[in-house]
């Protein structure tokens, strides 16, 4: 087996209030926006990683996939999450993905997983445009950040799934993301451009907007 997609769906969404990815976004579950991306995109297998003792809700939403399917239950980290997904999958190359970023494409996922088999690792990424500064206590610090250079991260992210796994075992602290796993071991990671409505559900407000995109015709 050549391509495994990882969905990672067992985040807290402490920020959102509630556990999103059962929601439905225009009358669809929004877990199976990403799986129908990927589906798309051709990727061979799905592993999906849901909160513990979502297991069985996940499974019964997903049984009709034309893949095969496994869904496992995540841990109280990303890293936890992302190895329990690397871990399960089988094959050589692996895409990772938040569950939370519903609008993800076809042609997104099928631009990382060609870098990844070039080069290993590959990642979208957005130019920042945005003036940045540090807030302290409410106020505005005077130093900017510089943007030449800055990128802001998206997923799914691509890795030879051997490069991954072993990044992730020897990692035992928490990750913003699965790229920081090979950057701590010195490994390059490429990048692929963005998709700027690749957006992810972190408010609920977040949701009304992806109807939005949606019923624009993305």
């Amino acid at each position: 087996m050549r391509t495994s997609g990882i969905i990672l769906a067992a985040g807290r969404a402490e920020r959102f209030g509630q556990d999103k990815v059962f929601l439905e976004l225009r009358g669809t579950p929004v877990l199976l926006y990403s799986v129908r991306a990927f589906l798309a995109a051709g990727v061979e297998e799905l592993v999906v990683v849901v909160r513990p003792g979502a297991e069985l809700r996940a499974a019964a939403l997903l049984r009709d996939l034309s893949v095969p399917l496994r869904v496992v239950a995540g841990g109280a980290r990303r890293r936890d999450s992302s190895l329990a997904g690397v871990e399960a999958a089988q094959g050589r190359y692996v895409l990772i993905h938040d569950a939370a970023r519903p609008l993800v494409s076809p042609e997104l996922v099928g631009r990382v997983l060609a870098a990844t088999v070039q080069h290993g690792a590959a990642v979208p990424v957005l130019p920042v445009v945005d003036t940045l500064r540090y807030a302290v206590d409410g106020f505005l610090k005077p130093e900017t950040v510089p943007r030449p250079g800055l990128v802001a991260m998206q997923t799914p992210q691509g890795f030879r799934r051997d490069l991954l796994l072993a990044a992730l075992r020897e990692c035992d602290a928490d990750l913003p993301d699965d790229a920081a796993a090979l950057l701590a071991r010195g490994l390059p990671v490429a990048t692929v451009p963005g998709d700027p409505k690749n957006l992810k559900l972190t408010y609920p407000e977040d949701l009304d907007l992806a109807g939005l995109l949606l019923s624009a015709g993305r």
